[in-house]
């Protein structure tokens, strides 16, 4: 390896620590995954409550909350969540409800939710949610336990 290319590659390598370490030591308070700053995958919130299934949002219907952007699939539906954001936002900030009630976070897959007592749940994958339907009032009761702590 030459000098020229193994400092690219220390300095590649310092980039991607600097980066990691950042992302590592403190969560946002919403997920939104590493390259969006859309919460919920860009799914709508209010779409969850009204239709009951995962709906993609829409650029042309967004607002920010909580340092987050949400998108929406119409005007009504961004209008009921600027009204009352805390009703239409998920649980835990959109991370994985299981994961939280096991003491750390996860991403979500938008269409693996539950809506519980009036709130909205996510979940990481099929068998998460599964196992997380089964017990949910004692996910939940761990999950309360946990948040926002499990952000440090």
């Amino acid at each position: 390896m030459t000098y020229a290319s193994r400092s690219i590659f220390q300095t590649t390598l310092l980039f991607l620590a600097m980066v990691f370490s950042a992302s590592v030591s403190a969560k946002d308070p919403v997920y939104t995954g590493l390259f969006s700053n859309d919460a919920i995958k860009g799914y709508d919130t209010v779409a969850y409550f009204k239709e009951n299934k995962a709906v993609e949002g829409s650029d042309k219907y967004s607002t920010e909350y909580q340092g987050a952007n949400w998108l929406f699939s119409s005007q009504e539906n961004l209008d009921l969540f600027k009204e009352n954001p805390e009703k239409y936002a998920p649980q835990y900030g959109g991370y994985c409800a299981y994961a939280v009630s096991q003491g750390t976070t996860a991403s979500i897959q938008p269409d693996l939710f539950t809506i519980y007592n009036g709130k909205l749940y996510l979940n990481y994958n099929k068998s998460i949610n599964d196992k997380w339907s089964r017990d949910k009032e004692g996910y939940i009761e761990a999950a309360d336990n946990n948040w926002p702590n499990v952000l440090e």
